[in-house]
């Protein structure tokens, strides 16, 4: 007896545009009502009539696992969206493939075991302890979190990143990444987009803006070259190799900086940012948060955290993750299908563009009860083993796992512990922060809380 596989419901869309206003304009809830009213695998139609494309999107955690893990060799980082991103911050981790990205992979691992990750501790707590002073400057004792956390994360892969260049590279970083993205990103989307060659105003733009973030990760790494003993990852880098694979070449060096940079710091403020968003509108799980780093820590102005400090704070680390569910950094993971697959009972055909969504995935009520409520109880060892392994990704999966998953939870646990000694957040925001979705996640306004400083 064969059993038929179901074709994936098609969301309706405008006549003209299909779903793509949608899709470009508030993914995050077309992806939600799209779960909502079609199920666990679905397919967009975005575009107008001649030129529409179809997007499948799935979105439980059994779908996920298959499209990242058990069968990731039939899905691969094939699609445009990847294809722009590569050719704006060239082919690093994030977006290499097959024997490129092992090769990558294997030449750069040894750089985040664990061990030499941990070895990061001190420069996070100093660069936290360096903000606490700022804050305890701030006027009317209001900051906005999206920012400080992003120039935090910067500071801290910056300095990981380059040693005592960062200050430098600070403004050049903060100005054209941004930019490079946002130009990839509208690439990807349109249907109508003039080939890179031709001399538009975007496009010079963003000639111009690729040729100083090269230029600049190239004078940096051209200075580490006859350095042995820096500690910072570009030295590492530059001197990594095996006998396998040899070693990285100049615009392989580059492009892994460049990722690290996107990669490493965004990720880490989204998390951060709205941690603290979120313990400001809950005092009382803000307050237990205070009592666990009182205790490790000594109270305000007591010794400054280290990695072996993790495992002593796991309430934190539980707010951290819940946090991470609600505010996924990548709320949406892209690939392209190169076999027939079914997923959910629904064909997925070869040639596909297809996407996993922790933002959905990580408010799907299969999984999570009241799913909006914060509560991060949710992530006591208990409830994490009773759950489908991909029902809680921020960090991907399978063989493509991001490989600073540690370094991020690291400079997270860390910098929200010296905040959190030193300061009471009360909630200065009126109502929720408006959010979009580009590679990553994104606060399209402010998030802002009261500090004070506790004595």
């Amino acid at each position: 007896m064969t059993t038929t596989v179901a074709q994936a419901p098609i969301v309706t869309g405008s006549p003209l545009l299909g779903s793509m206003s949608d899709l470009l304009n508030d993914p995050l809830n077309a992806y939600l009502r799209a779960r909502r009213d079609h199920g666990d695998v679905v397919r967009f139609r975005a575009g107008p009539p001649g030129l529409r494309a179809d997007l499948y999107a799935v979105f439980s955690a059994e779908g996920a696992q298959q499209v990242l893990a058990t069968r990731a060799a039939d899905f691969r980082k094939d699609n445009v969206f990847y294809e722009e991103l590569r050719r704006s911050v060239g082919n690093g981790l994030l977006t290499s493939q097959d024997d490129v990205y092992l090769r990558q992979r294997r030449l750069v691992q040894p750089l985040f075991t664990r061990r030499r990750v941990n070895g990061y501790g001190q420069q996070v707590a100093e660069e936290a302890a360096a903000l606490a002073d700022v804050w305890r400057a701030a006027p009317g004792g209001s900051v906005e979190l999206v920012g400080e956390m992003h120039r935090f994360a910067l500071h801290v892969v910056g300095r990981i990143l380059f040693g005592t260049d960062v200050k430098q590279a600070f403004e050049t970083i903060e100005r054209t990444l941004p930019q490079l993205q946002e130009y990839s990103l509208k690439r990807g989307f349109s249907p109508f987009k003039a080939p890179r060659s031709w001399p538009t105003p975007a496009n010079r733009r963003a000639v111009r803006l690729q040729s100083e973030l090269f230029g600049l990760c190239d004078g940096i790494i051209a200075s580490r070259r006859d350095r042995e003993d820096g500690d910072d990852l570009v030295t590492l880098l530059v001197h990594a190799e095996n006998a396998e694979d040899g070693s990285l070449d100049a615009d392989e060096l580059r492009e892994q900086v460049l990722i690290f940079l996107l990669a490493g710091h965004e990720t880490t403020a989204t998390a951060l940012a709205f941690a603290l968003h979120l313990l400001a509108r809950h005092p009382e799980e803000q307050g237990r948060v205070r009592e666990e780093v009182d205790r490790v820590l000594g109270g305000p102005g007591g010794r400054p955290p280290t990695a072996a400090d993790m495992e002593e704070l796991p309430y934190l680390t539980m707010v951290l993750k819940e946090a991470m569910r609600l505010y996924p950094s990548a709320p949406v993971v892209g690939r392209r299908s190169v076999a027939d697959a079914e997923i959910d009972g629904v064909r997925i055909p070869a040639g596909a563009d297809i996407l996993v969504s922790p933002w959905v995935t990580h408010r799907h009520p299969d999984y999570w009860p009241d799913p909006e409520r914060f509560d991060p109880a949710r992530f006591t060892p208990e409830a994490e083993a009773g759950r489908p392994r991909y029902a809680w990704f921020p960090f991907g999966g399978g063989p493509r796992a991001c490989i600073g998953q540690h370094l991020s939870m690291l400079e997270s646990v860390l910098g929200l512990a010296v905040l959190l000694r030193e300061f009471e957040l009360t909630d200065a925001q009126e109502g929720e922060v408006p959010l979009g979705a580009g590679i990553t996640l994104m606060a399209k306004g402010p998030a802002r809380v009261r500090v004070r400083a506790r004595s």
